[in-house]
């Protein structure tokens, strides 16, 4: 890093911000749960929903509506009823 501090700036640009974002959000700088299993569990959680907001701000409510609305679609035509 001390040959190229360039890059820790960079990172410290793509990568930290999702966390403290998620940080921020939660309200608290711990889990609420005991143990690896459930902390990893809360943590999914919360990435999920970040997930989704990026995705709702990114393309918004009605192209996601319509997204999963085509694959809803897609899948009831594959389908063997028989």
């Amino acid at each position: 890093m001390k040959e190229n501090p360039q890059a820790m700036r960079q990172r410290g640009a793509l990568v930290e911000h999702p966390f403290g974002t998620l940080k921020h959000r939660a309200g608290i700088n711990h889990f609420l749960m005991r143990g690896l299993k459930k902390c990893r569990g809360e943590f999914s959680l919360m990435v999920l929903t970040y997930n989704l907001t990026r995705v709702l701000n990114i393309l918004g409510a009605d192209c996601l509506r319509d997204y999963c609305a085509q694959r809803h679609e897609n899948e009831l035509k594959n389908v063997n009823y028989g």
